[in-house]
């Protein structure tokens, strides 16, 4: 069985609308009617069919063509306007990612704000850590899937910079181009999804949570419609645009003294998988003294996942901070973080993955 979709648009001078959209357009026409009077014609190409209809009671809509190379198309005009009133829109296939500068600012956002959730894609809920995204460099959610159960996700890819998904409570099943089988991403444990990675969500616990970072905060999700996944054997050496997938286990993980004193941290190894473009540390109290510093890091950001802890800024009143709460220091801040129990659990997401920081005089 054959199905059309049709775009009607109004006409009231046929003739000068068959020329646009063959020749200017490069549409194909592929009815017109009646012969003796043409008052109906019908035009495809480019992913869509028109309905150029004399007296048709709908207003002038606008078009959009994308192509490689919008300077060779329609000799090179991008903004044009058919004779009945359509306007049309040429650009680029692709749409080129950009990175907003980033605009620092000191952030601190509690669980207990009552935030709202917002439902996003998948039906999942998403809670907004940075409210302001320092200018649009970087999203940071908390998302949750209250009921557990199978996923409606497909196939699909995300035009980003960076990205990071730290399961904080419960557990999903992944699957990712070029990683082999499905696999269960546990508490705990993290991705990282390299840049246009596709990969697909299958199941998920009751009451899952996790923690994900995109770098910019506006970017493109693109479904591949072409894919299936898993799509063959892992292959442990590819790379997409210049980074490695990485799936860090913490039973694997080895704990070191950290950048700041009196703590430890498991790296994840995300850092040297992405070309120093970020780093992700899980970070616990240790021994010795905490210190007041400061950093030369573009973003830090900082997510309570256990325990509670008394935030010290330079001219600012100490902030108590619980699971749940995020925080984001900017750059030449001095700060002091206080553990308020030895079950204190930080997640710290750094842009770049290594940075000096200083302690504070």
């Amino acid at each position: 069985m054959t199905i059309h979709a049709e775009i009607r648009i109004p006409t009231s001078d046929l003739r000068a609308d068959i020329s646009f959209f063959t020749t200017t357009l490069k549409m194909r026409m592929d009815m017109i009617y009646p012969a003796d009077d043409p008052q109906v014609a019908v035009f495809s190409g480019h992913g869509i069919r028109v309905r150029i209809e004399t007296g048709a009671s709908e207003a002038p809509v606008t078009l959009r063509i994308l192509c490689e190379d919008p300077s060779t198309f329609a000799a090179g005009d991008v903004d044009l306007v058919a004779p009945n009133g359509t306007k049309v829109e040429i650009r680029p296939l692709h749409v080129p990612m950009v990175m907003p500068e980033t605009q620092h600012s000191f952030v601190v956002r509690r669980l207990s704000d009552q935030a709202p959730w917002v439902i996003g894609r998948a039906g999942m809920h998403y809670r907004d850590l940075i409210p302001d995204r320092l200018g649009g460099s970087i999203i940071a959610s908390h998302i949750r899937i209250p009921d557990g159960g199978p996923v409606p996700d497909m196939v699909h890819y995300h035009t980003v910079g960076f990205q990071l998904i730290f399961c904080y409570r419960g557990w999903v099943d992944l699957v990712y181009e070029d990683q082999g089988d499905p696999f269960r991403l546990e508490a705990g444990n993290c991705v990282i999804q390299p840049p246009e990675i596709r990969h697909k969500v299958l199941y998920a616990s009751d009451n899952i949570e996790v923690i994900e970072i995109g770098v910019p905060a506006e970017h493109v999700t693109t479904i591949d419609h072409d894919m299936t996944l898993p799509n063959g054997p892992a292959d442990p050496a590819r790379k997409f645009q210049g980074q490695s997938f990485v799936h860090h286990k913490a039973d694997q993980a080895r704990w070191h003294p950290f950048r700041l004193p009196g703590f430890v941290s498991r790296d994840t190894a995300i850092a040297h998988n992405t070309g120093n473009v970020a780093g992700v540390h899980v970070v616990r109290p240790g021994t010795g003294t905490m210190e007041w510093t400061e950093h030369k890091c573009d973003i830090l950001f900082t997510f309570v996942m256990e325990g509670r802890m008394e935030l010290e800024g330079e001219g600012r009143d100490a902030v108590q901070l619980q699971p749940g709460d995020a925080f984001v220091i900017p750059p030449g801040m001095s700060t002091r973080y206080r553990p308020l129990g030895a079950d204190l659990e930080l997640l710290e997401v750094s842009l770049p993955g290594v940075f000096e920081t200083i302690l504070s005089q």
